[in-house]
């Protein structure tokens, strides 16, 4: 983009003010090249490592690396660029070199050549008589089609280059080139021409140096007396005769362009100005401006302006427009004194005397005409890079012409800001008057022509399908304002001070692209600095800078507010909101334009009241889809905000809005209606538009009470409810909120009679309704009637408290029954605690008004059970969802009922919710271990009010002091599973923690699985010697494998775990004594599984019974038996992985046969292909089984799901 390109370090940037941050600092803090050393010991080392390809690649990754890290600040290796240049250079030059080092070398000072440029890497390439001959003779031995070596061929082609210079003719370096007659060998002008004309025809990356090759060596006085023309000739026949159908005649075009380009910019106007017609009548032959390749239209229109400039003689031109002192102080501190105005004014009065006598006797060749029209094409290009480039040369060639014809030209610049121009046109314009107005070209007479346009440009923005275009125009536009601050006198600007500073901080603030905000507000800058006379710009730059704009949020809601502030600006803020924000493509635009109107309304509440709200209302029932949507959210959001404005001053709403509007606003929603527009796709914005209008007319007290646009509002609440499904899914979430809050405000305001209590019948039919619509078959339907019964105000759900939550729980129970209308339980949940946080807690209250004695368990007891919520479906486990509502719905209630009834809370309760809790944040997913673990220290820590009977309390804030509130990150298992793992020393808290535990440690992710594992054996470590201890923990893991044998969530994770257990010894006091019970007991456990046909719990079955193999006595035969009967399983993976498994823990305890069969058991196990057919399989399994003692088996039927 244009401005960022002129300001680099003021607007490049990602899109994230943080990640720009840190990549700013990253930048500065590199002071020098710190690499040096490491650097010259890396080339020092190339000719020991460029035999070896591996070392070769290696040292050239990190020299890349280490370069390329001054990508951004290359002139801190400018004091070192020598020495690294000589050290390669010298490898290049020895004839002991071999050439894999050469061609290394080479690589290496193309690196530097890349990062430095090629323009200052060449001023470092020797450049002496005597390195001409083998330079010419290197390149002359390359291959240009090798692809491997194309830096060698690069970097000669610069050097030679650099010899082209030398002020000798080339034929004194020729010597005798003939012997008896006989031609030996060709002169050097000769071969370098061959060179050259060789390598601008290649496709790779020489072709480029081959162009610069050209530009030095066809300068020289001797060349271009025997070969400029020739070459020429060479030149227009090559592009004459390649057609740009095929890559390689792509690249052959551009290579001769570019040489051409360069000869023509290098070169002396008179030797070349006799070839400019007959160059210019081959490109217009040729129409390169219609090629579909962005690089030929590039490099022709760089070409067309260099002819162009050729035609027209070097001068300054007298009649521009220059600016006396640019400095900032005097521009800040306005000390013009009057002996300088009086020079400056003499000046300009012999400046254009000068220019007169220069006009009459300057004629301008008929082909610069052509020449501008070429670059005004070029202006309109599709791509940045052409339009850039013809900018440029619009800029060059308007310098040189006289001021007549140069006005012509700035005429034909302007004709590209029409709205019969695509945004091309538009951005090339803006371009072109920017380099017109920094080279003092553009006139002051001309400013107000240009002005007007720069304005429609800072907010240019067209639409095209889903999305718009123009934010490169806007860009361009205050690239313009920033080079006019530089170019012009404060006292020219002054008319137009008021609109440029408007539309600039209009795009500082509200334009939708990071970048464009960024360049207004650095054009602002720039504009306070050189000009300064915008008002209030030094205040408005310290809220408005280039960091701070980064936020559209911020930018929308709080800095437009600041600058709002300032009168100047004022109306013409609200007034860009009006016209061309609240109608954006863009939703999120749009909503953020009407909360900006909100904030604003303040600073002009009488403008807003009888000027713009009267324009929304009338656009709020127009024909434009957007505009309807945004005028609809805009007007709730200004008559809230007046709402608020005539409170101050102890009025009512109605007192500022005029009673037209007023009516206006009531009738939205009937015009809607009467048209159809809540159907269709239309109707996806409409309804969530005009609930949100409900809302905010309701929170403003309008005096709408008994009249019918109420039912009507009622209808179109509960019309959205059950229709929910018709709607986009993108939009459903965001329908259901703007719903439920209309609903509330609604009932709020308008169904509350003088005595605060509801209205029956209007209360009766709506909790009927909304619970009738829990049983819907369709799950939004659900979802928005769980929301509606918890948003209800608290009068509203007076003496219907126990109706509403045995609706809720029974629509819970029955779906996690079903295991579908997951969102709904998960939005019933939350409606509950909604429900009884505003009911209340009395102790002695009734059920059916209060949270009390009586119904505390049911509500606290249907919470806890949510926590039991493991549903899953294709996208994973959404039971989650149903759980994190039910650990934040019991946070609410339990604080709530802490703090005013606690002798409710039995320690039941209280226990069972905190055992739950830790069981939450011992599992695998991290965001929700990390909202149990939040929640679990906050009930813990909580003083106003305090919890009672948490179990283990002084132990536990031992475990978790205060501190780790904040500094404990449960969403990191590095940090969560170490503090976790201590519970399980906590009697009342060791089955829950370790079942969740069994689930993270036998899960499937790395980090949560090494973690959570490597806490439990540090506590398994700790109690591995207590037999009493071990033994409480032996008996709760039984019990929890009891009472999950048949959930497989919790019983395959169970078995990972416990086989890891088993691997590190665990349970080693258990094996000495024979036949012990807990090995009896996990046996007979794992024996329900072997006939799953679940290959991963067979699989992990497979490894517990392989370290159950450890404990002594009779049960070793016992595991035996399984396992060889795992040797016939059905399942040939199973079968394999037995005796892999079976292998390993033969070499693993020697002693579980007997030494002499040993080494044919592990034979057998070894060499038996497993997965072959079960009947040859079985023989060797039965060998087996007499070799290790163990009774033979008969063949088991078909397996069965477990």
């Amino acid at each position: 983009m244009a401005f960022m390109e002129a300001e680099n370090d003021n607007t490049r940037g990602g899109e994230e003010e943080e990640e720009e941050a840190d990549a700013i600092v990253k930048t500065c803090v590199l002071g020098g090249f710190s690499e040096s050393g490491e650097t010259k010991t890396l080339i020092s080392s190339l000719p020991e490592v460029h035999e070896d390809q591996r070392a070769m690649e290696g040292a050239m990754e990190k020299f890349r690396v280490i370069m390329d890290r001054y990508q951004e600040q290359p002139h801190l290796l400018d004091p070192h660029l020598e020495w690294m240049t000589k050290m390669l250079l010298n490898f290049t030059r020895s004839e002991n070199s071999p050439a894999s080092l050469v061609h290394l070398s080479f690589k290496f000072l193309f690196v530097i050549c890349k990062v430095r440029s090629y323009k200052v890497f060449m001023q470092l390439l020797p450049h002496e008589v005597a390195d001409v001959h083998p330079v010419l003779e290197l390149i002359s031995r390359q291959d240009p089609e090798d692809l491997e070596t194309w830096e060698t061929r690069y970097i000669l082609l610069l050097w030679l280059s650099m010899g082209c210079l030398i002020p000798f003719d080339l034929y004194r370096l020729d010597g005798h080139l003939e012997s008896e007659g006989v031609r030996i060998r060709e002169p050097i002008m000769d071969r370098i021409l061959t060179v050259a004309k060789t390598y601008l025809l290649v496709g790779d990356s020489p072709r480029n140096a081959a162009s610069v090759l050209v530009s030095k060596f066809m300068t020289r006085p001797d060349v271009k007396q025997k070969c400029l023309g020739d070459f020429l000739d060479w030149s227009l026949a090559t592009v004459s005769r390649t057609n740009a159908h095929s890559m390689r005649e792509i690249m052959e075009l551009d290579g001769v362009l570019q040489s051409l380009a360069k000869l023509f910019k290098h070169g002396k106007r008179d030797d070349l100005l006799q070839y400019a017609p007959v160059v210019l009548r081959c490109l217009e032959q040729k129409r390169l401006l219609e090629s579909s390749e962005a690089k030929l239209r590039k490099i022709n229109v760089k070409l067309i302006q260099r002819l162009g400039l050729t035609f027209l003689k070097p001068r300054l031109a007298a009649w521009r427009y220059q600016r006396g002192s640019r400095s900032l102080t005097a521009n800040l501190t306005a000390t013009h004194t009057a002996g300088a105005a009086g020079a400056a004014a003499a000046g300009a009065a012999a400046a254009e005397k000068e220019m007169q006598e220069e006009d009459e006797d300057y004629d301008i060749p008929e082909e610069v005409e052509t020449v501008i029209e070429d670059l005004l094409i070029g202006l309109k290009d599709k791509e940045t890079v052409v339009r850039w480039s013809a900018a440029k040369g619009i800029g060059r060639v308007t310098g040189r012409l006289p001021k007549e014809l140069a006005d012509d030209v700035v005429g034909s610049v302007l004709d590209c800001f029409s709205f019969q121009e695509t945004d091309n046109a538009w951005h090339g314009g803006c371009l072109a008057l920017a380099e017109l107005g920094r080279r003092g070209l553009l006139l002051p007479s001309r400013l107000t022509d240009v002005v007007p346009l720069i304005i429609k440009s800072l907010t240019y923005d067209e639409k095209r399908g889903a999305c718009s275009v123009g934010s490169n125009v806007r860009d361009a536009a205050c690239y313009v304002c920033w080079s006019f601050s530089r170019a012009y006198e404060p006292k020219e600007l002054q008319p137009f001070v008021t609109q440029i500073a408007s539309a600039m901080l209009i795009t500082a603030v509200f334009d939708r692209n990071v970048n464009c905000r960024r360049a207004a507000s650095a054009a602002f800058q720039e504009n306070v600095g050189r000009q300064g006379t915008f008002p209030h710009g030094i205040d408005i730059l310290t809220a408005a800078d280039y960091f701070s704009v980064g936020k559209i949020s911020n930018c929308y809601l709080n800095i437009s507010v600041y600058i709002a502030s300032f009168p100047e600006y004022t109306k013409s803020m609200i007034d860009h909101l009006i016209s061309r924000k609240i109608n954006h493509w863009d939703s999120a635009i749009r909503e953020l334009a009407t909360k900006a109107l909100h904030n604003l309304t303040p600073q002009a509440p009488d403008y807003m009241a009888t000027t713009v709200l009267p324009q929304l209302l009338t656009t709020a029932v127009g024909v434009d889809l957007l505009g309807r949507h945004g005028a609809i959210l805009a007007c709730g959001e200004v008559t809230h905000a007046l709402y608020k404005v005539a409170l101050q001053t102890n009025r009512t709403v109605v007192d500022i809005i005029s009673p037209e509007c007023v009516d206006a606003l009531k009738n939205i929603h009937n015009v809607l209606h009467e048209r159809k527009q809540y159907r269709g796709f239309g109707g996806g914005l409409m309804r969530p538009a005009i609930c949100s209008l409900i809302e905010k007319l309701s929170v403003s007290k309008m005096p709408f009470k008994s009249d019918p646009i109420i039912a009507g509002w009622q209808w179109i609440i509960d019309d959205t409810i059950k229709n929910l499904h018709l709607f986009s899914s993108g939009r459903k979430g965001g329908i259901i909120d703007d719903v439920v809050t209309a609903l509330s405000a609604l009932c709020e305001e308008y169904y509350q009679d003088k005595t605060n209590q509801a209205d029956a019948e209007i209360q009766d039919a709506l909790i009927s309704q909304y619970l009738e619509g829990l049983n819907s078959s369709l799950l939004l339907t659900r979802c928005g009637s769980a929301r509606a019964l918890g948003c209800l105000p608290r009068f509203m759900i007076h003496s219907k408290l126990k109706q509403v939550f045995e609706g809720l729980q029974h629509m819970c129970a029955v779906s996690q029954k079903e295991g579908k209308f997951t969102e709904a339980r998960r939005d019933a949940v939350a409606s509950v605690a909604q429900v009884f946080m505003k009911a209340g807690v009395r102790p002695d209250g009734g059920p059916d008004s209060v949270l009390c004695s009586e119904n505390i368990a049911e509500v606290m007891g249907f919470l806890l059970s949510s926590l039991n919520d493991y549903t899953s479906d294709s996208r994973g486990d959404v039971g989650a969802w149903v759980r994190k509502a039910a650990m934040t719905s019991l946070k609410e209630l339990t604080l709530m009922v802490a703090s005013s009834s606690p002798e409710i809370l039995s320690s039941n309760l209280v226990k069972s919710m905190m055992r739950c809790l830790a069981q939450q944040a011992a599992e695998k997913i991290d965001h929700y271990r990390a909202h149990a673990g939040k929640i679990f220290l906050l009930l813990l820590h909580s003083t106003q009010p305090v919890v009672p009977h948490i179990p283990h309390k002084e132990e536990l804030l031992i475990i978790f002091p205060v501190e780790t509130i904040t500094s404990l990150n449960w969403n990191a298992p590095s940090q969560a599973f170490k503090y976790i793992a201590q519970l399980l020393g906590l009697p009342e808290y060791q089955y829950h923690t370790l079942l969740g535990l069994s689930v993270s440690v036998g899960g499937i992710t790395e980090s949560t699985v090494h973690h959570s594992s490597q806490s439990l054996f540090v506590f398994l470590k700790g109690i591995q010697n207590d037999s009493d201890a071990l033994t409480q923990f032996a008996q709760t893991l039984l019990r929890i494998f009891r009472d999950n044998r048949h959930n497989d969530r919790v019983s395959v994770s169970l078995l990972k775990m416990l086989s890891q257990m088993l691997a590190n010894n665990i349970f080693e006091i258990f094996t000495k004594e024979e036949d012990h019970w807990v090995c009896m007991e996990l046996l007979d456990l794992c024996k329900e599984f072997r006939r799953s046909k679940d290959v991963n719990k067979l699989c992990a079955c497979i490894d517990v019974f392989c370290g159950l193999i450890q404990f002594q006595g009779d049960v070793r035969k016992k595991v035996l038996s399984q396992l060889l009967l795992m040797l016939c399983h059905p399942f040939p993976v199973i079968r394999k992985a037995t005796s892999s498994q079976m292998y390993e823990m033969l070499l693993t305890y020697d002693d579980v046969t007997d030494p002499d069969v040993l080494d044919d058991v592990m034979t057998l196990l070894s060499d038996t292909e497993w997965d072959k057919n079960i009947t040859t399989v079985r023989t060797h399994r039965n060998q087996l089984c007499d070799w290790l003692g163990v009774p033979r088996k008969q063949p088991a039927g078909p397996p069965q799901v477990s």
